[in-house]
């Protein structure tokens, strides 16, 4: 263990990797039924995307912990299906095999910018400035998406208003409500109080206590409960059903059988490709910065712009080598989990603790009902608490400058009220483009920051066009 993921290099030991990578699975272990959920939805079989899943994750985290040796997971993205689903398939009318041949695609359009530096230059050229707001921004999505699953925001159908709801304080009287107020005292005490002695450990290992408590008094409080999921021998009897099935009629002839829809596809292929980098990229930024994971070794790297020679150079790999795995077995666009900060705060820094994470996946196959009975209310605190963690990187920040505080405004913002991580480094590096412009400061934004920049809006005029 030491020798192979460098422990003592990276001032960590392997108990504390343990808890960690159990601390990132339970946070991100709602994708397993999530997914086949969402997806099922798009007329694939809920099985064959439960095992396609499971796969996916797996195989993309292992890359993550043995080449890159980062405390990353890796599984396919929420947002990212929720496209796959409601935009792709039921607004533009693609098959969902056809959809799977345009995340293929995506993958391997993201292992070659990968490969040539791309990904990584453009890492280089973002300023200081955005870094910290990404992070900070990061932290708002997460405390954003914890209160959203537990349901302590909520949103009330209002007509007259532009969004047709209004978002609102939920009232305190429901057993998951209750039970998320329990877990977040909880929470907040097994961090704050300072435990002595043998005890200390407690401190370290505050978030899966938590989980693991909260989850045990919501079942006399009705809030932990099994989920209803088919037999695992089922489930693998759906799996030939979408495996390889890009490679069969309906894939890719089907998808480019009609030159008249070409444009079409090439403009969802580069939105797939856009949102998967940029969720990817600011993940790495965000968490990756602060916990210094991602350090000297790195900015060398980036400097000399040598081969696959830094953590960052094989994460970005594993990160795109997964989406391709994960459309072959049946799945939508797999991402590098932001959740992963809740390891990262747990002490995680190596790559065994995507080794755990990956383990756990693997057990989960066995034990899906228990792993699905752990409820939002017991991970939602977690996610809150590690998003505030998160928010101290706006420390770094010149608030008093207005040049500063109008990109790093709309970066955080938009990730949280976007509900996306890629359209808050857009509204960030469009505004940064703007206010340097304002300055008079325009040749001081490197031209990716611009090309970016550029592309982003292409992007947003394609999708208001078509």
């Amino acid at each position: 263990m030491q020798k192979l993921f460098r422990l003592s290099d990276n001032g960590t030991t392997v108990s504390t990797e343990v808890v960690a990578g159990v601390t990132t699975f339970f946070a991100m272990a709602y994708i397993i039924v999530v997914n086949p959920s969402v997806l099922s939805t798009a007329g694939m079989p809920w099985g064959a995307v439960f095992i396609a899943t499971l796969i996916a994750a797996i195989i993309g985290t292992l890359i993550m912990a043995l080449v890159a040796n980062v405390p990353y997971g890796v599984a396919p993205g929420v947002g990212l299906n929720a496209f796959f689903t409601f935009t792709v398939v039921k607004g533009l009318g693609f098959t969902w095999q056809e959809t799977l041949s345009m995340v293929f695609i995506c993958g391997l359009l993201n292992i070659l910018i990968t490969a040539t530096k791309l990904r990584k230059m453009i890492i280089r050229a973002i300023p200081p400035l955005l870094q910290h707001a990404i992070g900070g921004g990061i932290g708002v999505f997460i405390a954003y998406v914890g209160l959203l699953n537990v349901g302590i925001i909520k949103f009330s159908p209002d007509k007259s208003s532009a969004a047709g709801a209004n978002p609102g304080l939920t009232v305190f009287n429901t057993p998951s409500v209750i039970l998320f107020v329990i877990g977040l005292l909880l929470t907040v005490f097994l961090l704050v109080f300072k435990f002595n002695g043998r005890l200390g450990f407690i401190n370290k290992a505050a978030f899966v206590i938590s989980i693991i408590v909260v989850t045990l008094i919501g079942i006399p409080m009705g809030v932990t409960a099994k989920s209803g999921s088919i037999d695992l021998g089922q489930a693998f009897s759906q799996l030939p059903q979408t495996f390889l099935a890009i490679f069969t009629k309906d894939g890719f002839p089907a998808l480019f059988s009609d030159p008249a829809k070409i444009p079409l596809v090439l403009v969802t292929i580069f939105a797939f490709s856009l949102s998967d980098t940029f969720d990817t990229i600011g993940t790495f930024v965000g968490t990756g910065r602060r916990s210094g994971i991602f350090s000297a070794e790195d900015e060398k790297a980036l400097e000399s712009g040598s081969g696959f020679s830094s953590k960052m150079d094989k994460a970005l790999f594993a990160d795109a080598t997964a989406t391709s795995i994960g459309a072959l077995f049946g799945t939508s666009n797999t991402t590098t989990y932001v959740e992963s900060a809740a390891g990262i705060a747990a002490g995680g820094r190596t790559g065994l603790t995507s080794v755990v994470i990956a383990i756990c996946f693997g057990l989960s196959a066995l034990f899906a009902p228990l792993i699905s009975a752990v409820p939002s209310a017991a991970t939602a605190p977690v996610l809150v608490i590690v998003g505030c963690m998160m928010m101290s990187s706006f420390k770094e920040i010149e608030w008093s400058d207005l040049s500063e505080a109008i990109p790093a405004f709309f970066t955080a913002i938009f990730m949280g009220f976007a509900y996306s991580i890629s359209y808050g480094v857009a509204a960030g590096f469009i505004t940064y483009c703007l206010t340097m412009t304002c300055k008079r400061k325009a040749r001081e934004v490197h031209p990716i920051i611009w090309g970016v920049a550029a592309l982003f809006i292409l992007d947003f005029v394609l999708q208001a066009v078509l």
